[in-house]
């Protein structure tokens, strides 16, 4: 009932801000902007198994639900962006995208890369780069165990740089990712967490010390931004026991908690659906991107 009434209280605050819960918000610079152009048919994989059933449609350069049929967590959901340079002879970069609640599959096939920009602006940092939009069915542990699943068959599937492995979860997507940091970290090189609390657990995160850049608008209308900075110190402090020191706990564990005129500076009135434009923040971005793991 709880997580029921949260889901209302989250649909009448998108309602009443005139955006879309997880990014498609006023402000937002259309997706069509500044975008690597790709009008071409998606490049179908051609590590073809029986353990994926393949779409026959697609957007912009993605081919949209494929489905992974996995031996332990079901059928997952997933659109995917192949470079047509990709061939399996070079390694290549690999990024998970997970949406707000807008972008889940009963949301409707492809509805997560028509919302949100993270998929198309990521493009633009890596163009030898597998980039993957999972639509999952929740925000709780069942999606997190399945983005595992599915991360370990890319890495496994394909060509596959593995110091270079990234994701950005972002509201929903958010709690998932955090949940995931929890179980896996140790898959990833770096992870960008957008508009959401973390649920994950940060101990096994500081074993595996993968940095994380958390952001959240100061007074983000459906989480706020008291939960998040409260795991971060909580991040801080697990590191500083293991006898961190400042300077390598900042390349670990990042926080910028924007402030009111970070959103009305690019037209957002609405802070949680406003943070669909941390796609289009090169700082935030570019940070993710630049990380590789030694």
């Amino acid at each position: 009932m709880k997580r029921v009434f949260a889901i209302l209280i989250l649909l009448l605050i998108a309602l009443l801000a005139g955006c879309s819960i997880s990014g498609g918000s006023q402000g937002v610079p259309p997706q069509t902007e500044n975008v690597p152009s790709d009008n071409t048919t998606p490049t179908i994989p051609e590590e073809k198994d029986d353990l994926v059933t393949y779409g026959t449609e697609s957007y912009r350069g993605f081919l949209l639900d494929n489905v992974y049929h996995s031996p332990s967590d079901g059928e997952i959901h997933f659109n995917v962006y192949i470079p047509a340079s990709y061939t399996g002879s070079e390694p290549y970069a690999l990024y998970f995208t997970l949406p707000g609640y807008e972008g889940l599959y009963f949301q409707g096939v492809g509805v997560n890369l028509r919302a949100e920009g993270y998929g198309f602006e990521a493009q633009k940092y890596n163009d030898k780069m597998i980039i993957v939009a999972p639509q999952l069915s929740d925000w709780g542990m069942t999606s997190a165990r399945q983005t595992v699943d599915l991360v370990r068959y890319f890495l496994s599937a394909y060509n596959i740089d593995g110091t270079k492995v990234y994701a950005n979860g972002y509201s929903g997507g958010g709690e998932t990712m955090s949940q995931v940091m929890g179980l896996a970290p140790e898959l990833f090189t770096a992870y960008l967490h957008c508009s959401a609390q973390w649920n994950g657990d940060l101990n096994v995160l500081a074993q595996a010390k993968t940095p994380v850049y958390m952001a959240i608008g100061r007074n983000d209308e459906y989480y706020g931004s008291a939960r998040l900075i409260s795991s971060y110190e909580q991040l801080v402090s697990i590191y500083r026991e293991q006898g961190l020191k400042d300077e390598e706990i900042a390349k670990l564990a990042r926080l910028d908690v924007k402030e009111a005129d970070y959103f009305s500076g690019h037209g957002i009135s609405n802070q949680h659906g406003g943070g669909g434009y941390f796609a289009y923040d090169g700082e935030l971005m570019g940070w993710l991107f630049g990380q590789i793991k030694e």
